[in-house]
């Protein structure tokens, strides 16, 4: 197995504040991960480590077969897909749902004056169609739902064909029908074994697709438990990460936590 991800030892320090605390770890090349924890327990910050957008403070950053700090960011970065509710936030809501996706050939967010080849355009249609959204490529980014706008930012990380898809908090903001449509949709690409490795964030064991092989339990920055998913993913690692005994349960690959 080859490793996308290969972090010794690193810290993200801010301050006296550590945001970070000696985080080893690795992910292969056939790895779908998720990142569990509570506000504040350092995933995001892990996220911008692994997406070539901060530094350590202190240890060694491997990404596809790079070290950060030795290699040109601007390189390194359109192998990694990315969406997030700060890249949502500068997507122009005026900007065309086609536009937005094709757009990643370059990098930027809102078109400009950049020229693109119909293979571009043929890309991004197809990856509409993939996330079953090819309804909306005329329309507006901002007459999106929230649901729909996942779902974009979804087929816009997956445009420059990525070794590494990064998913922090799809699911953010959704209601019960918005995350459930989301989850099948993340579902069919944790599955595929073409899609890249990849590691989604979230807060909420119910927000955990089919498909998912290893799990992080993240708490003030520092690991609880990581692993295959079926070995880390238990009550006694999700209540000491969340600090409240809980219960929790899986049917038909799917799970729930709740206070004991």
């Amino acid at each position: 197995m080859v490793a996308v991800v290969d972090l010794a030892g690193v810290s993200i320090v801010r301050g006296e504040s550590t945001l970070l605390n000696d985080i080893t770890w690795q992910v292969d090349e056939s790895d779908r991960w998720v990142v569990i924890g509570p506000n504040g327990a350092g995933k995001t910050t892990l996220l911008q480590v692994v997406a070539a957008q901060i530094h350590p403070t202190s240890g060694v950053a491997g990404l596809l077969g790079e070290v950060l700090g030795t290699v040109d960011v601007f390189d390194l970065r359109p192998r990694i897909g990315l969406t997030s509710a700060a890249l949502a936030e500068r997507i122009p809501r005026a900007e065309r749902v086609h536009d937005v996706v094709v757009s990643a050939s370059y990098a930027v967010v809102g078109r400009w004056r950049e020229d693109y080849d119909e293979l571009d355009h043929e890309r991004a249609t197809e990856l509409l169609g993939q996330l079953r959204i090819e309804g909306l490529a005329d329309r507006t980014f901002g007459t999106l739902s929230e649901g729909e706008r996942k779902r974009v930012q979804i087929a816009r990380a997956l445009m420059t064909d990525p070794e590494l898809l990064l998913l922090d908090e799809p699911a953010a903001g959704l209601d019960l029908t918005g995350r459930e449509s989301l989850v099948r949709t993340l579902s069919d690409l944790a599955q595929d074994p073409w899609a890249p490795a990849s590691v989604l964030v979230t807060h909420h064991v119910e927000e955990i697709p089919l498909g998912i092989t290893h799990a992080m339990l993240l708490k003030q920055g520092s690991i609880v438990a990581a692993g295959p998913l079926a070995e880390t993913l238990t009550a006694e690692n999700l209540s000491a990460t969340f600090d409240i005994p809980l219960t929790l349960t899986e049917t038909d690959g799917r799970w729930a936590a709740r206070a004991s």
